[in-house]
């Protein structure tokens, strides 16, 4: 059977955001990276290629053998490329839906829905980059190593894991240029009280002007500790359970600090990227 590309534009209210596409994707791959994760990539239109580095696609997942998965999957874009049509998927097995994932073989077709949220933006004045993440969190920042290498930032990318063979993206980051510190539990280094004086010694020298996060509760407090107490921004991606992805089912909400009040936002609407000091 031939594999022809199709997309169907989907609509969406007024004033939620421009349209997102439906498209029928091919699968090149679906193999496991390490003990823990596997790494889908497929030819796709190019018509749902027009991503930013954050952003996510709604997979509509097979349901595997005696499970039926009710609603599609959110999951963060871990690679795009336009020219060669290719999209890339990192994921955990954890679910009936990443069950489903990991039966998908080459050639198979598959349905996506995308891309969705608002995405990291890269201001011209935050030229040193730290992006710090944990686990499959680091999945979500790849794609912006990438932005980083084609602005000409210097990144420092801190990679922790639980153990040195788990850190995820080391040689992808290193490949976009990035200079790569794995931190683990094995021997601690991946606690805040380890890394802040690591990332302290780095802001004395004036080597971060902004942070980049996805992932882990402990590394936000931490990075929301040290922005505050030396003036550096930052963003973080959220990860949050979410329904239709299109910001209008409201099962995506969480609670954010802006100035002295604390507001509600969709995570799949008005992120999934939010300031680092309006998260909570």
């Amino acid at each position: 059977m031939t594999y022809i590309p199709t997309t169907v534009s989907v609509p969406v209210p007024q004033g939620l955001r421009p349209r997102c596409s439906e498209a029928t994707c091919r699968v090149v791959s679906n193999t496991p990276v390490n003990g823990e994760y596997r790494l889908l990539t497929l030819d796709a239109p190019e018509a749902i290629l027009d991503c930013q580095p954050g952003q996510f696609f709604q997979l509509l997942c097979p349901a595997p053998e005696g499970e039926n998965p009710f609603l599609r999957r959110p999951m963060s874009i871990y690679g795009y490329d336009k020219s060669a049509g290719r999209l890339e998927f990192l994921y955990k097995i954890a679910g009936a839906g990443t069950r489903g994932l990991a039966t998908l073989r080459p050639d198979d077709t598959f349905n996506v829905l995308g891309p969705l949220g608002q995405g990291f933006s890269m201001p011209d004045d935050w030229q040193n980059l730290m992006l710090v993440a944990r686990g499959v969190g680091l999945a979500t920042l790849a794609p912006l190593a990438r932005m980083a290498q084609e602005r000409g930032r210097k990144l420092t990318a801190i990679c922790s894991a639980r153990r040195p063979e788990l850190a995820m993206s080391v040689e992808l980051f290193e490949s976009y240029g990035a200079e790569v510190i794995v931190v683990h539990d094995e021997d601690g280094s991946s606690t805040p009280e380890a890394l802040r004086p690591l990332i302290e010694a780095r802001i004395a020298k004036g080597d971060v002007d902004a942070f980049y996060t996805c992932g882990s509760s402990r590394l936000l407090r931490m990075l929301q500790d040290l922005g505050e107490s030396h003036g550096i921004p930052g963003e973080i991606a959220m990860e949050q359970q979410m329904a239709c992805g299109l910001g209008m089912c409201q099962a995506c909400v969480r609670s954010f600090r802006v100035g002295d009040r604390i507001i509600q936002r969709r995570v799949c609407r008005e992120g999934p990227v939010f300031p680092i000091s309006e998260a909570m």
